[in-house]
């Protein structure tokens, strides 16, 4: 039985990219991180996008997916070009977190330099343009699975949480390595994505055991071809993800810089087990 559309490379894009743009979001918003995250990350899901809508209009095509696809591609584009164009303004609040540390040395050494080179002129790039992309790739999504020939509010669902999944922890980890280039930065941002990704995690699992769904697999009503093993796949990388989850969070706890580093690494090993939990629960469910 299919419950929805098939599971193919321009859809995981679209969901990968979209997801990973509200994210970015929750980061920029705060005002801390480096515009040079911000550009690192547009850039990133810009070519995600731009392959999923070749992709797709190459090999699965699905018109309206991949017109949203092109649309994430320019939204995600603008933002970016209108953030370059107001670097001469920098980050707020890590602008006033420089020039706070600036002055305690200038303090401490007698040694004195200009704190504020900010260009008055110009102003400050807004978060909420970093908006704009996810909400167009959402409504891409939900268009999707509309398209869909089986239970359409169920793919909506998996469509949508599945995106917030993926784009959450590749920002955790992708935030996670950025503490290199800005080391000064609190784990404020970090813990934050991380939460989120414990948070999602139970709807993303819910989603897929929603009837019909991975049970139907576990108990053989289903055949994933292999005798059951993928359902059994699908389980541990599910529980292996809430386990990295709770082990990042707990690393991030130690005072040590490394931690964010260890943290980092069970990203890492978090974003496969978090693509084999979306990507296998959905393919064995269209099978």
């Amino acid at each position: 039985m299919k419950s929805g559309p098939t599971v193919d490379a321009a859809t995981v894009l679209l969901q990968w990219s979209t997801g990973g743009l509200f994210f970015l979001w929750v980061t920029t918003r705060r005002r801390e991180v480096g515009l040079g995250y911000g550009w690192l990350m547009r850039s990133t899901y810009i070519v995600i996008a731009a392959l999923g809508a070749f992709a797709g209009f190459g090999w699965s095509k699905q018109t309206l997916r991949d017109m949203f696809l092109v649309a994430v591609v320019v939204s995600t584009s603008a933002a970016l070009a209108t953030s370059i164009a107001r670097r001469k303004v920098g980050v707020a609040y890590q602008s006033e977190e420089n020039d706070r540390r600036t002055e305690r040395v200038a303090q401490m050494t007698g040694l004195r330099k200009e704190t504020n080179t900010a260009d008055l002129d110009v102003s400050e790039f807004n978060p909420q343009w970093d908006l704009l992309a996810p909400a167009v790739g959402f409504v891409g999504l939900c268009a999707t699975g509309l398209a869909s020939n089986g239970n359409v509010a169920l793919e909506m669902v998996r469509l949508v949480v599945g995106a917030a999944f993926l784009g959450v922890v590749t920002d955790a980890m992708l935030l996670g390595h950025w503490y290199l280039v800005q080391p000064g930065l609190r784990r404020d941002p970090l813990l934050e994505q991380v939460s989120w990704l414990g948070r999602i995690w139970p709807l993303e699992v819910a989603a897929l055991l929603i009837p019909t769904g991975m049970v139907s697999v576990l108990s053989g009503e289903i055949d994933d071809g292999y005798g059951g093993m993928l359902g059994w796949f699908w389980v541990a990388c599910a529980l292996s993800t809430l386990i990295l989850t709770v082990v990042t969070r707990l690393a991030l706890r130690e005072r040590q810089y490394a931690a964010v580093m260890a943290a980092t690494g069970l990203l890492y090993l978090a974003i496969l087990t978090a693509f084999g939990t979306d990507i296998v629960g959905r393919l064995v469910l269209e099978t």
